[in-house]
């Protein structure tokens, strides 16, 4: 088995803790391949526009975002075969420092397809290559080798074949020991063992939280409530509940924020929620209140949000939308 392999991007040295105060992690990466053509229909071949190719994946897009953002951040992502190669040229264009573990099966691809004819879009997510165990071992030691004392590791994205449930959940017992604050955006049994761990924060969607909850969550208070459950009872010290066009709910021990989304032209929310934590994250890892923090992950959503297929947010977007939310709320 291969050992990782550190790219330092922009000429930073290798160690998160010189890199940046964040390290994200992505078990399962995917090359994201979007397109568009004039209608979906089956048994006709179908005539595709312009495609464009983005190194996506939840840990992998925040630290895109985070550096959008003008801050740096470590992404530490397995990488297997040519797809896994082309992956990692593509990051390498972004000039965002990697640590990667090498795998032996391929890197997934996800494929978005944009209906010009209606507006809807669809998109297709691929299961990954299954990880042996000494593959997903090799990702752990990475990130005990590389977490930054007193920064924050933000584990996010779905896990591949192989992988066990509880792997985000020895990610936020690794970090505690090393003093750093988890962060963890996934779903399901995943979401579950993190919680049991206990992390800094967690980010779930509407969908997410009801699903690990059991309970339809079809009103602001029903959704406060949930998010408050998990900070009372010790599972995360911040819960960023994301409610797509409603805005976010935002619990802690010092209280429960709301705030809605700007006005913008949503063209494709592909990638808004991992914009929505590399904002937040980032406010952070800079001092910011969390308060300023919330504000800031709703501009970075709503400014991906405004952008085509898999592109993410710009900061000239996100800066004015965060300043657009700062002068609402002042009012």
């Amino acid at each position: 088995m291969s050992r990782p392999t550190t790219d330092p991007g922009s000429g930073s040295a290798t160690r998160a803790g010189r890199v940046g105060p964040i390290l994200t992690v992505t078990v399962n990466p995917a090359l994201d391949l979007s397109t568009s053509t004039e209608q979906v229909v089956s048994g006709h071949k179908l005539r595709c526009g312009p495609s464009r190719l983005d190194p996506g994946g939840g840990g992998v897009n925040v630290a895109r975002v985070v550096r959008r953002l003008g801050g740096s951040a470590l992404a530490l992502h397995t990488a297997g075969g040519a797809a896994g190669e082309a992956y990692r040229r593509l990051l390498e264009a972004e000039r965002v420092p990697t640590v990667v573990v090498p795998i032996r099966g391929e890197t997934r691809e996800n494929v978005t397809v944009d209906e010009t004819s209606t507006g809807r879009q669809f998109r297709f997510v691929l299961q990954g290559p299954e990880l042996a165990t000494e593959e997903w071992q090799s990702c752990l030691e990475a990130v005990t080798e590389t977490v930054p004392a007193g920064g924050f590791v933000v584990a996010s994205g779905s896990l591949p074949p192989g992988v066990p449930e509880d792997f985000y959940a020895r990610i936020a017992r690794t970090a505690r020991e090393h003093g750093a604050r988890c962060v963890v955006d996934a779903s399901g049994p995943a979401l579950a063992a993190a919680l049991a761990e206990g992390v800094f924060l967690v980010k779930p969607s509407r969908r997410e939280l009801e699903a690990h909850v059991g309970a339809t969550l079809d009103s602001e208070a029903r959704q406060v409530e949930a998010a408050a459950a998990l900070v009372a009872d010790g599972s995360a010290e911040h819960v960023a509940l994301t409610l797509g066009e409603a805005g976010a709910v935002l619990a802690s021990r010092s209280g429960v924020e709301r705030l809605a989304v700007p006005p913008v032209r949503v063209v494709s929310t592909v990638g808004a929620g991992d914009s929505f934590l590399g904002a937040f994250v980032l406010r952070l890892s800079q001092g910011r209140s969390p308060a300023a923090a919330l504000r800031a992950a709703v501009a970075a959503g709503s400014a991906t949000a405004m952008t085509p297929a898999t592109e993410l947010c710009h900061r000239a977007d996100v800066e004015r939308l965060e300043h657009e939310l700062l002068e609402t709320a002042g009012r």
